[in-house]
This record gives structure tokens, sequence and C-alpha cells, in this order.
């Protein structure tokens, strides 16, 4: 065997990886997109060619992760994954340990609340409590946030040490959602000062026109963020005394759940 070449339980190995990686980027996309993808989208975000993307979309559909809608040969997540991600949510220590806290804050604040956990450089909500309000966020469980125009985002950054933090942030492409949206970095880690400074973040309509966020950090026993919660609120009815409707509820809620996180002692 030549001195560079891999032995060959190793380079199946390695070659199976590689495969399972392409799996996962389909699985990523579909699951990430707000609307169903087709294929040539499918293969324009992945990069693979079509033959690529056909052979790993079949193998998809025959585990039940994915589903094809016949009329219109778009894909979208499918049975089997919704099923696993349900359990894995409702077996996770965190979920558990919040929701009364959040239905709780939820029923004080009459709006809608999102719990969040980091997730490579977003984050992603596992719960999401609607407010009994008529005008409701279009969010859902799963749905991925940027850590600069999210409340949620910011509430992480800015707890956080501050070379952790400033390595995070150097990362992040920072693209407009809104008129709002940082897209400077300078102005980014301004807002996360203040948001340390005050222990809550804000989102202004960067994240979403017309809806405006407080975020703060639930913590655990270390100190170190390992969650977020939001309280969202659309802009026309957000009422005058913040503090008192929103921000003071909120900080109640993380210090609770921070505290049940921690244990005894």
């Amino acid at each position: 065997m030549p001195a560079h070449a891999l032995p060959p339980d190793d380079a199946a190995r390695i070659a199976g990886t590689a495969a399972f990686s392409k799996f996962m980027v389909v699985l990523q996309l579909i699951a990430d997109q707000d609307a169903p993808l087709n294929i040539a989208q499918l293969a324009a975000l992945s990069g693979y060619p079509r033959p690529t993307v056909y052979r790993i979309l079949a193998a998809l559909m025959a585990e039940g992760m994915v589903v094809e809608n016949p009329r219109n040969k778009q894909y979208e997540v499918g049975p089997r994954l919704i099923n696993l991600a349900s359990r894995a949510w409702d077996r996770s220590d965190i979920r558990t340990t919040a929701i009364e806290s959040l239905r709780q804050l939820r029923d004080l604040t009459r709006e809608t609340v999102h719990l969040a956990v980091p997730s490579d450089h977003s984050m992603v909500y596992i719960e999401k409590l609607e407010s009994p309000q008529a005008v409701r966020m279009d969010s859902r469980i799963g749905t991925r946030v940027t850590l600069y125009s999210s409340s949620v985002g910011k509430a992480y950054l800015a707890g956080l040490e501050e070379a952790h933090r400033e390595r995070l942030m150097r990362t992040l492409h920072l693209q407009a959602f809104t008129a709002n949206t940082h897209t400077e970095l300078a102005a980014l880690r301004a807002d996360v000062e203040d948001t340390r400074a005050r222990g809550y973040a804000e989102d202004r309509e960067e994240n979403e026109a017309q809806i405006f966020c407080y975020g703060a950090a639930i913590v655990g026993a270390d100190g170190v963020p390992v969650a977020c919660v939001s309280v969202s609120i659309p802009l026309y009815r957000r009422l005058p005394d913040a503090q008192q409707a929103y921000v003071q509820p909120l900080l109640q809620a993380c210090a609770t759940i921070s505290r049940k996180l921690a244990g005894p002692g």
C-alpha cells in the first residue's frame, strides 16, 4: 500500500462521512426555507449536480424525512423528521424546565414568546407560545434567526466572554433584512454593549418590519448563556410602559428558569 494511501476501512469511513454531509446539506436547506424548494433551487443552493440532488432526495423520501408535492415537484420536510424533532423538543431539559415560566410570561404580556438556543452562527426556536391577541407572529418552532438582527441573538452575544463574542461577531455576514438591521460591525458591537449594560436586548424592527422584540438570556450554573427568551410585539400595540409590560416579566422569567437549571444549592 502506498505511504499516502488510507486503509480500505478508513477510506470507506471518510467516503461515508462525505456522503452523509451532502444528505445533511440538502435536508438543512429544505428545513430552513419558508417555502418548499424544487430540484433547480436545491441544486443551485447546495452547489451539487442535479443527479446528485435527485439521488439524495430519493433516499430522504424513502426514509420519510422529505416529501414531494406531486403537483409542483417541490420538496419539504417529511413526517418522520417532524416526529423526531418533536420528540427531541419534548425531551429537551431547557424546554421542559422553561415551559411553566414561558406560559406565565405569555399570559402576563399577552404577546408571543419564543425560546431559542444557539446553533452554529444563529439561534433556533425550540418553543413558541402564541399571543392570544388577533395579530400573531409568522415564526415557527425550528425557525433560525441571526445573532445580529434578533433580540435572542443579541442577548446571547451579550452574555458571552468578550474574546469569544468578538471572534463570533467577526464571522457574521451582516445582511440587511429591514432598514434598521445592523450592517456594520461597529454598530453591532455598540448595540451588544448596550445590551450588556441594561441586561436585555432589543430588536427594533431589525429582523422584521413592524415587529419590536425584547430578549434576555437564560444562563447555566457557570453563568454562560445556554438559551434566550424573547417577547415579540407588533409595533402598533406596543404599550408605552415597556419596562413594566414586557421587560420586567421577561427578566423575571429568565432568572427563574436559570435558577431551575442550576438546581439546588
